[in-house]
């Protein structure tokens, strides 16, 4: 078995997370059976957050009557202290608990840090200080914001995005959350489901001391692939690493993640999934994007406005109006018969 410190907190797990924005997109029932069944399996971690619709009270239900054995990390996207102390006495209620073990700052623009004026650093080393919340974390898809963050010394946990097909940046601050002893909790080590081998994706994370990746999943079948890693964890070999080098070959460069802090579009452009559109057909199953729904929502594109809203708060820097056009083009070969995927 695996297992990762993080950090300073002195949060001890196996090296498998249960990332709970999935379960949006699942009835109460059926989430709560996701979440039993990953405990039941060596689960302990488990990450939601305010903005995740109605995930923090399926989460809720799932651990109750055992929440004093396992950790819950919750975020806020409050920009002020009002808004903050809403929002955690909204995720307490409806995780029914009076503390979070890791509380985080949900992908602010800024790092937020004691005297900047927005009162939101205070609130939470005030929150911290009642016993609400045990550790104070933050999440990030803009490098500069997470490498300000570990820097301050402020922050007990990142969550930023790693996988295999991450580049150097993001390893350099893999190595310097090691070094200051912040944790690193690693999202999208499937890069949104564009990764399509776990087995892979766990060995490359299993290499690295104090990350632990966190899992969305929303099917029975995903919870046990995980949860046979617990007993009989992956280790890179020569075909895994074969694995990594024909998908780093395809996927390094310019592409959308599908992190989604581009929406919402305007013109109601579903930008998340269309500006990686080619990716998506090579990649998973293409007869649902091809479907008379799939070409309805990829036909959005030709309205696009070139306002440049998507582009100016893409994380990543990327010039999503030509991404979406580039997307569009090449689907529509694709449905002509053109291409083959």
């Amino acid at each position: 078995m695996d297992q990762v410190t993080l950090g300073r907190t002195g949060i001890t797990v196996n090296k498998n997370g249960f990332g709970a924005l999935p379960m949006q997109r699942v009835t109460q029932e059926e989430a709560v059976a996701l979440v039993r069944r990953a405990y039941e399996g060596g689960v302990r971690f488990f990450d939601t957050a305010r903005a995740y619709t109605d995930s923090e009270k399926k989460l809720g239900e799932a651990v109750e009557g055992i929440r004093e054995t396992l950790y819950i990390a919750t975020k806020t996207a409050a920009q002020n202290p009002e808004d903050f102390w809403k929002d955690l006495h909204t995720s307490l209620k409806n995780l029914r608990t009076d503390y979070v073990d890791i509380y985080q700052f949900h992908n602010p623009a800024f790092c937020p840090k004691p005297g900047d004026g927005t009162g939101l650093y205070e609130a939470m080393a005030e929150a911290k200080a009642k016993g609400m919340i045990r550790h104070i974390g933050t999440t990030n898809h803009r490098l500069h914001v997470a490498q300000e963050a570990v820097e301050s010394g402020l922050y007990e946990t990142l969550q930023f995005p790693f996988s295999y097909i991450s580049g150097q940046q993001e390893l350099e601050l893999v190595e310097e959350c090691r070094e200051k002893g912040v944790g690193f909790i690693a999202m999208k080590a499937l890069s949104g489901g564009l990764i399509t081998n776990s087995a892979a994706a766990y060995a490359f994370e299993a290499q690295f001391e104090g990350v632990l990746p966190i899992w969305g999943v929303q099917r029975p079948k995903e919870v046990e692939e995980f949860l046979s890693y617990i007993q009989n964890p992956p280790r890179m070999n020569e075909e895994l690493a074969e694995v990594i080098r024909k998908d780093r070959e395809e996927l390094c460069g310019e592409f959308c993640r599908g992190c989604g802090y581009c929406m919402p579009c305007p013109v109601g452009i579903e930008i998340n999934d269309c500006a990686r559109m080619s990716l998506l057909l090579r990649r998973s199953p293409s007869a649902a994007h091809l479907s008379p729904e799939g070409q309805a929502r990829m036909k959005k594109i030709e309205n696009c406005l070139h306002c440049n809203q998507c582009k100016s708060k893409c994380p990543y820097g990327l010039d999503t109006p030509a991404l979406l056009q580039r997307n569009y083009e090449d689907y529509m070969r694709v449905l002509a018969g053109e291409v083959k995927v």
